[in-house]
């Protein structure tokens, strides 16, 4: 990091604290050459992840249509937002844990599948009902059974 004033490129850390929104950390730093001081901010870079649709399009992830569709399968039931933003943010993170650039959408889908089971039966029946684009009553009523089958 060189220094604004001199171009100096070695300086001591005087102070260190989270930033209000705790997505970055504050650093004060001090010029071991002119000795001023000067504020750094320390961020995790995060490498855009693209999601391949089913008809090979690419989107970038976007956490806002992950939540948006938690929230349309869990609607008008007892599941607070609370619990969605988790689920979301979990998601998120395993995403970008694993370090790959490009994730298939079904993958993403089987994970809302999989946290939806835990939370509300009817949450994931809806959403796999649109996910899984049953084709008649019999598909749906397949999985309605297979699920009670694990219950």
């Amino acid at each position: 990091m060189k220094c604004p004033f001199c171009n100096f490129e070695e300086s001591k850390v005087v102070d260190s604290r989270s930033s209000e929104d705790k997505s970055a950390i504050r650093r004060r730093r001090e010029c071991l050459k002119c000795n001023k001081r000067y504020t750094t901010y320390e961020k995790v870079e995060n490498i855009p992840i693209l999601i391949i649709k089913r008809n090979k399009d690419r989107e970038n992830f976007d956490r806002n249509k992950l939540l948006n569709g938690l929230i349309r399968a869990c609607e008008k039931r007892p599941v607070s937002r609370k619990i969605l933003e988790e689920v979301a943010d979990e998601i998120e993170k395993k995403l970008y844990n694993q370090m790959r650039t490009e994730v298939q959408s079904q993958y993403v889908g089987e994970l809302v599948m999989e946290k939806l089971k835990e939370i509300d039966e009817i949450a994931y029946v809806r959403f796999a009902s649109v996910y899984r684009q049953f084709k008649d009553i019999d598909s749906f009523m397949e999985e309605i059974a297979a699920l009670k089958k694990k219950s």
